[in-house]
């Protein structure tokens, strides 16, 4: 049901960065739901742009799009189960460990002064820590 206050799919992608083709893929995928038309212009309630930024900050987190719709009731409002989000806090938490263990191998290998980066001792342990394969 359309009201005065809700806000055309231009001020919705002007407010959020995101594109017609996306809001209506969400529309598809019953993440959003437009309120109703004005002309051939979709309207959206103003509570679209929080569940906007949820299912950005959810994809950025590495949710899938089914993971995020279970986020919201049948009408929209959050609904967030906490156990999914700190499992998925740990996971990143891994994730997180091992990209730090790879990046300190990197700049280690770009500044390290050994005449091949196979001869020095540290690049070794830490090509071992990054893979999980011994070298010795």
């Amino acid at each position: 049901m359309r009201s005065d206050t809700d806000l055309d799919i231009g001020e919705v992608i002007a407010r959020s960065g995101v594109p017609a083709s996306t809001l209506r893929y969400y529309e598809q995928r019953n993440l959003i739901a437009s309120t109703g038309r004005r002309g051939q212009r979709r309207q959206y309630a103003p509570d679209v742009l929080v569940q906007l930024a949820l299912i950005a900050m959810a994809r950025g987190a590495g949710f899938t799009l089914d993971d995020i719709a279970a986020m919201f009731t049948d009408d929209g409002r959050p609904h967030i189960d906490r156990t999914l989000l700190a499992d998925k806090a740990d996971a990143l938490d891994r994730t997180l460990a091992e990209l730090t263990t790879v990046r300190d191998t990197l700049r280690h290998a770009a500044a390290c002064p050994a005449p091949t980066h196979m001869q020095c001792p540290t690049f070794r342990a830490m090509l071992t820590a990054a893979s999980g394969i011994a070298l010795t």
